[in-house]
């Protein structure tokens, strides 16, 4: 039976901004739900493929996930080839001293989500990086040119813990 796929990935914003004046308050809220619905297939608003796990990094250190290589592979233990990136989520432990990096590979960087293959995204400790690509394009990894993405701890001294979801066709 194949698998199949339905997802709602969101980011939520409750705000409550107010100021108290003298005779008066203002209030302006903000309630955002910025939401994308995934079914199963390779087109616009589907998916077939997640990997998600919890890594840890020894000081200093960095890691390349292929995400088109077969080396990744989901929780029923099949491997992956990711050739579109319809959602990635990165989360840095909040008991972190060092900042996790996402980006910037040594070579075959995927990079259409970074704008270059040597950018990269810092999350701060307790810090969530969130990217969700809907359309039929998606971002792109194209197997042995431009599929590794590198996690990377910032600095010396401390290990880094964090969560990864990467949802895709």
């Amino acid at each position: 039976m194949p698998r199949v796929l339905s997802a709602s990935l969101r980011v939520l914003a409750d705000i409550a901004y107010s100021d108290n004046l003298d005779l008066q308050s203002q209030q302006a809220p903000i309630n955002y739900n910025g939401q994308m619905v995934l079914g199963t297939g390779s087109g616009a608003n589907q998916g077939q493929l997640v990997f998600s796990d919890t890594r840890t990094l020894a000081a200093s250190a960095s890691e390349d996930l292929d995400l088109n290589g077969a080396t990744l592979v989901d929780a029923f233990g099949a491997a992956l080839n990711f050739t579109k990136i319809r959602g990635l989520i990165v989360r840095a432990d909040p008991l972190n001293t060092n900042n996790v990096i996402v980006g910037a590979a040594a070579t075959n960087a995927v990079f259409t989500m970074f704008g270059a293959a040597t950018h990269t995204v810092t999350v701060r400790p307790g810090g969530v990086f969130a990217l969700f690509a809907p359309d039929n394009t998606a971002y792109a990894a194209v197997a042995t040119t431009a599929d590794l993405l590198r996690i990377a701890n910032s600095g010396a001294g401390s290990t880094v813990t964090y969560d990864i979801i990467i949802i895709g066709s």
